[in-house]
């Protein structure tokens, strides 16, 4: 596959959009032939970048959206999430495992980290009361080269 591809995709901060936003960047990163735990790696971190923003970034406010932008490029999808919400008042305190900023709802504090854990590169940036945007980037290691 050579060249670039590209998609957007908005959507109201609702939670039941979770699962949506992880099919379709599924969708969309399938025409790079990933392997099942390459899909399942970038399903978790879009999920947990848009269940951030939802949660945390518009305190589930469903007048708001949540954009993804997608890119293709050769073997790697560059993905980021955007909001507008809340934003991040200390990056680095909210980048620290385990911690959350909503211990009422249970949360794991691991967001973040798994995004990290699981993408080829993770960024955040976030200003208070601007919003937040996280790009992560992932090499895919095409299954027809693990035949041949």
């Amino acid at each position: 596959m050579t060249g670039t591809n590209e998609m957007t995709l908005s959507f109201s901060a609702k939670s039941e959009n979770e699962a949506f936003a992880r099919i379709a960047v599924a969708a969309f990163v399938s025409q790079l032939d990933p392997t099942l735990d390459e899909l399942n790696d970038l399903k978790t971190a879009v999920s947990e970048a848009v269940t951030n923003a939802i949660i945390h970034g518009y305190e589930s406010d469903p007048s708001c959206q949540v954009t993804i932008e997608a890119t293709i490029e050769g073997d790697s999808v560059s993905i980021t999430v955007t909001d507008n919400g809340r934003g991040i008042e200390d990056l680095e305190l909210a980048r620290q495992p385990l911690y959350t900023s909503k211990p009422e709802l249970e949360r794991s504090g691991m967001g973040f980290t798994i995004m990290e854990n699981f993408m080829d590169r993770f960024e955040v940036a976030s200003t208070a009361g601007g919003g937040t945007r996280v790009v992560m980037l992932k090499r895919i290691e095409s299954k027809k080269a693990l035949y041949n």
